[in-house]
């Protein structure tokens, strides 16, 4: 009698089946041509900038794309001429507590349209996705109308205060940041929420004790996106503030406009004022990138 040994066969992981079946449809040296592009697109421009906040200004408006003279003097005086610290600090507590609060409201909205069933649910969630297509240039005047009539009818001053802006700011980052709770939520088990009411959870406890520890990456993809519109916007936070309570969006329009008339602009100064105004969002994503990964792909697979 013989016995016949076979081969025991090999473990295919599912990094490499993802990989052969993207080379299916490109070859690799194509990936790999348009991964160089495509990083080289998104680099070239920043190393660009980086160089140039290290140059004269004289050598930037020379066409010089490597300085001749290093030097570090426009980080030391965009904090004076251009008057960032300020807007760094107004743009930090606004877009912040306009991410945070999203956050939190948004968890407790989207847990009651996904788990109940109420005359209007439909009609809510649609109007959520309805309010992201209009666009901010039709609101930006009624909105002021609205904020300025208030401090003459009811004494109550909006128009240049930092809790004004964030009210604006609210309004479109809220219905965003619900309905990516809602998408996370559908994601979620519901056996886990049955057996804590089954031990005598309420609603709320379901909420705190259940739905929150395990909605981590869905928060934090709603609050980082909640976070960049008031970061990045300008439209608003120029007519919503005032010197004292601008934004470091509006601190850059306001220093790029005032060097324009000078014989050479201060480029030096406006490329390092954008490399430390884009720093913050950088340092975001890079810290929260796990829970972004997580918190984007979820729901789609289920």
């Amino acid at each position: 009698m013989t016995l016949e040994t076979k081969a025991p066969a090999a473990v295919e992981r599912p990094g490499s089946r993802q990989q052969k079946e993207v080379t299916r449809l490109l070859p690799g040296w194509l990936l790999t041509a348009v991964a160089i592009f495509l990083c080289a697109a998104v680099l070239i421009p920043i190393a660009y900038i980086f160089l140039a906040s290290l140059n004269t200004d004289i050598g930037v408006a020379n066409g010089e794309l490597w300085p001749s003279t290093f030097t570090i003097s426009n980080y030391e005086n965009i904090w004076t001429s251009v008057g960032l610290a300020n807007g760094l600090t107004n743009s930090i507590i606004v877009a912040g507590s306009t991410a945070i609060v999203s956050a939190a409201f948004s968890i407790g909205t989207a847990f009651v349209l996904v788990r109940y069933q109420f005359l209007g649910r439909r009609t809510i969630l649609r109007a959520l996705l309805g309010l992201q297509s209009v666009p901010g240039t039709l609101i930006v005047l009624p909105l002021f109308v609205l904020f300025s009539s208030s401090a003459t009818y009811l004494g109550l001053q909006v128009i240049g205060t930092r809790w004004g802006l964030f009210v604006t700011y609210l309004t479109f980052s809220l219905p965003f940041s619900t309905w990516v709770m809602v998408t996370y939520l559908r994601g979620l088990p519901k056996e886990l929420e049955e057996a804590a009411r089954i031990d005598g959870a309420t609603n709320l406890g379901v909420l705190t004790r259940i739905i929150l520890p395990l909605s981590w990456p869905g928060l934090i993809v709603a609050a980082i996106f909640a976070f960049l519109p008031g970061w990045n916007d300008v439209l608003f936070a120029s007519v919503m503030t005032r010197p004292d309570t601008q934004t470091a969006a509006v601190a850059l329009q306001v220093f790029s406009s005032s060097t324009e008339g000078g014989a050479i602009p201060l480029y030096g100064q406006m490329m390092a004022a954008s490399l430390v105004c884009a720093l913050p969002v950088v340092i975001l994503y890079l810290f929260f990138q796990k829970y972004l990964v997580g918190g984007l792909t979820s729901g789609g697979v289920k």
